[in-house]
């Protein structure tokens, strides 16, 4: 297996059962990693309804990974603005021993605040790549490793070529990375996966 990772899309329509989980691990090398997209509906009541509840309904299932969990990716939708209060709830509550990914969607949520909050708990920030921005977004370090959702239809070489020297100084640094490109039919995301990664000697 060439690629050392993959974000499973399906958590986030329904939570996983005991055997597919097992499936996933059977089907994958002992160093293979999973980001699992959390059940969306159960994130959005974890964030404003029911913290306590519906984060402990989220995450009982993704402890049958294991090591193999590399990080849960919350979702924030764009319709869920900024909430300080919401948010301090949701990482008061999520388990410590779990990785958290948090990707925020509405602007309002990229201010210092939510970096610091995050940052306090070692929650990572997702960093979005989307068609519709003008400029590639900013990398922020506020956890233990970096988390890249690469989301543009297509990335020429120059583009993969700026990306790889965006994360360059960290993971010289130390610093690990998640880096997933939007699937496709034709498999051109698994090449363009390939392509960053021997860029950047991994």
């Amino acid at each position: 297996m060439r690629l050392p990772a993959c974000e499973l899309n399906n958590t986030f329509y329904r939570s996983p059962t005991e055997a597919a989980i097992d499936g996933w691990l059977a089907a994958t090398p002992a160093t293979f990693r999973f980001a699992v997209k959390a059940q969306r509906g159960g994130s959005l009541r974890a964030l404003t309804v029911d913290p306590e509840t519906s984060v402990l309904w989220l995450t009982a299932p993704l402890r049958r990974f294991g090591e193999r969990l590399g990080t849960v990716l919350f979702r924030v939708p764009e319709e869920i603005e900024r909430d300080d209060a919401r948010l301090a709830a949701l990482l008061a509550h999520w388990p410590a021993d779990l990785p958290l990914t948090l990707e925020f969607q509405h602007p309002s949520w990229h201010v210092d605040e939510t970096f610091a909050a995050m940052a306090a708990v070692g929650a990572v920030l997702c960093t979005t790549d989307l068609d519709d921005l003008a400029e590639p977004p900013t990398i922020r370090r506020t956890g233990r490793f970096l988390y890249l959702r690469l989301r543009r239809t297509a990335y020429d070489e120059a583009a993969l070529a700026d990306w790889a020297a965006r994360l360059e100084p960290f993971l010289a640094a130390g610093d690990d990375a998640f880096v997933f490109f939007r699937h496709d039919a034709d498999g051109e995301s698994a090449l363009r996966a390939l392509y960053l990664a021997d860029s950047l000697g991994r």
